[in-house]
């Protein structure tokens, strides 16, 4: 009976073995399963983290492109409105030009009749008011006479030898040239000398 219980003891002893090695086990893959569940939900999560970091440079780099363009766009919008303003009479200067020209020649007459005179006067006072609007709008005359000639200013007509005179200097305006600000408005007509 003994070998009888000693069998059945040790076989008793073999299935508590098998079953606690089958318990490590079960309780190994237990562990194993979430460790490695984890571990992927990790990847998973990391790769989230890196997409969405991608995203919001990309998101960042596009508002700084819109911001930089839109700033742009201002900048460039305000030149044009101060170029707007800073030449704002330009059209009516150049329609008046030829008005101004006239009044100059009509000033030049001589006459000796002093109802004429009287006329001539009153032409003056025009001629100095109209000279002194268009120079408060910034019209102001080419000095050209016994200057250099330069391309950027003047239009030569006509070229002349003149003695104690050297070449390349405005010895005749022909019609005045006027300056808007900073630009040529009409270029003065000249005649250089060779």
């Amino acid at each position: 009976m003994q070998e009888n219980e000693i069998k059945q003891e040790t076989t008793e002893a073999v299935a508590e073995t098998a079953n606690t090695t089958e318990e490590t086990q079960n309780k190994k893959e237990a562990e194993t399963k979430p460790k490695a569940a984890k571990k992927k939900k990790m990847q998973e999560l990391e790769a989230e983290i890196a997409s969405l970091q991608e995203e919001l440079a990309a998101s960042k780099n596009a508002y700084f492109k819109a911001y930089a363009d839109a700033d742009n766009m201002k900048k460039r919008l305000q030149a044009e409105a101060d170029n707007v303003r800073k030449y704002r009479i330009q059209s009516f200067a150049q329609e008046v030009l030829p008005v101004l020209d006239s009044l100059e020649r009509a000033l030049d007459v001589k006459v000796d009749d002093q109802n004429i005179k009287n006329y001539v006067k009153g032409f003056e006072m025009i001629y100095t008011q109209l000279k002194s609007v268009l120079e408060k709008e910034g019209v102001c005359e080419i000095e050209a006479l016994n200057k250099p000639f330069d391309p950027n200013f003047h239009n030569a007509l006509m070229q002349e030898k003149k003695e104690d005179v050297e070449s390349g200097i405005v010895i005749e305006v022909l019609q005045k040239g006027y300056m808007l600000k900073d630009r040529v408005l009409r270029a003065t007509l000249v005649k250089v000398s060779e």
